[in-house]
């Protein structure tokens, strides 16, 4: 798993580097594909893990039919989340998949897809 796009939405955090976000998102992706391969209910398929929850923090997994991965890091209190990776496919949708010049897999450079995830943010309510 490759990383396409990064984004920090809050100022105040401490960012991580370019190589551990790559890092972040590789492993993401072998534990993923990982947690697609197990269940302990017999005979049971699983899209794998969604949700990682911690004292500080939430990981949300919203993995498209194509296998595109959307993840979010989230303050523990903030409510649908799950609806806000939806509307982020659709803001991917929109200005990514529909845009002739875009290779499938690289990195994305569109001012267009920046503008409107930040308005996507903006309109979530601060925790």
């Amino acid at each position: 798993g490759g990383l396409m796009y990064q984004k920090d939405f809050n100022e105040g955090l401490a960012h991580l580097t370019a190589n551990e976000y790559l890092v972040l998102a590789g492993t993401f992706h072998g534990v993923h594909a990982i947690t697609s391969k197990i269940s302990p209910v017999r005979n049971s398929t699983s899209s794998g893990l969604e949700v990682l929850e911690a004292d500080s923090f939430k990981l949300y997994c919203f993995q498209t039919l194509t296998g595109t991965k959307f993840l979010i890091l989230a303050d523990p209190t903030h409510a649908n989340i799950d609806l806000v990776l939806r509307r982020t496919y659709d803001v991917y949708s929109d200005y990514v998949m529909k845009n002739p010049f875009y290779t499938p897999e690289m990195p994305i450079r569109s001012e267009l897809f920046d503008i409107n995830i930040v308005k996507l943010i903006k309109q979530l309510p601060a925790c």
